[in-house]
C-alpha cells in the first residue's frame, strides 16, 4: 500500500467517524421530548389548580393564571421546535412525517438560522408574558429595581430579536446578490 492510499483510507474513516457521530446528539432530541411530557404535567396540574380556584379569583388574577398556562405553552412550543429542527438539521431527516398530512410547515424547511429567529421569538412571547403578569400583580412592596432589570433583560431580548433578524436580511441580499453575479457571468461567457 503506498503512503497516499494510507493517507486516503486514514481520511475516509476519520471522515466516516465524523459524519457518524452526528448521532451523539439524538439522546438529547429525545430527552427534550421528555422534558415536553413534563411540561405537560405541569401544565396539567396548573389547569386542574386553576379550575378549583378560578371563582375565588379577581378579574387580574384570574388573566395572571391563564398567562401562566400560555407561558407554558409557548416553552412546549419552543422545546419541540429545537428538538425537531435541532434533529432534522444535525442529526437526519425524520423520513416518516414527510408525506403526512399533519406535518407542520415548518419542519424541513427550518435552517439554523430560522430556528435562531424561533428560538429568540420565542424567548421574547415568553419575557413578555412574564412582564404581563408582573404588570398585573403590582403589589406595595414591589422590588422596582428587579422589574427594571427584568425590563431591561425583555429589551435586549428583542433588540437581540432584531439584530438576528436584520442579519438574516442581509445575508439574503448578499446570496441573492452573489447568484446574480454567477448568473450574469455564466450568460457572458
Amino acid at each position: 500500500m503506498s503512503k497516499e492510499e494510507i493517507r486516503d483510507l486514514i481520511e475516509d474513516y476519520t471522515e466516516r467517524f465524523l459524519y457518524a457521530s452526528r448521532w451523539i446528539l439524538s439522546p438529547i432530541y429525545l430527552i427534550l421530548i421528555v422534558v415536553l411530557i413534563l411540561i405537560l404535567f405541569k401544565f396539567i396540574i396548573n389547569t386542574i389548580e386553576f379550575i378549583t380556584i378560578m371563582t375565588t379569583l379577581s378579574y387580574n388574577e384570574w388573566i395572571i393564571q391563564v398567562l401562566e398556562l400560555l407561558d407554558l405553552s409557548l416553552l412546549a412550543n419552543l422545546v419541540l421546535i429545537v428538538a425537531f429542527s435541532g434533529y432534522e438539521n444535525f442529526v437526519s431527516k425524520i423520513d416518516i412525517a414527510e408525506d403526512h398530512v399533519d406535518r407542520p410547515s415548518w419542519m424541513g424547511r427550518l435552517d439554523f438560522s430560522g430556528l435562531k429567529l424561533k428560538i429568540i421569538g420565542s424567548i421574547v412571547a415568553i419575557s413578555l408574558v412574564e412582564l404581563l403578569q408582573d404588570f398585573l400583580n403590582v403589589s406595595p412592596g414591589m422590588d422596582f429595581n428587579v422589574e427594571f432589570w427584568r425590563i431591561a433583560l425583555h429589551l435586549t431580548f428583542v433588540f437581540t430579536g432584531l439584530v438576528f433578524a436584520l442579519m438574516e436580511i442581509f445575508a439574503e441580499k448578499r446570496h441573492v446578490i452573489h447568484d446574480e453575479s454567477i448568473n450574469t457571468e455564466e450568460s457572458t461567457d
